[in-house]
């Protein structure tokens, strides 16, 4: 997905809500996407395993 494929993913997502927002703000919702989706195709190329994660995973307790 390149940065002009966000930005349109974010205008059209933006209009379909309804969401009012102006273009530099569209811009730095983005960048700040385009960023996130980049740091999560690294951790996805990691191959972690679930020994590797050092928090507990979240168990509710039963009612």
């Amino acid at each position: 997905m390149t940065e002009q494929d966000t930005l349109a993913f974010v205008l059209i997502n933006a209009k379909t809500l309804s969401i009012p927002l102006e273009a530099e703000r569209a811009a730095r919702v983005a960048a700040h996407l385009h960023r996130t989706v980049a740091m999560a195709q690294m951790l996805e190329g990691a191959h972690l395993t679930p020994a590797d994660e050092p928090a507990e995973i979240f168990c509710p307790k039963p009612h």
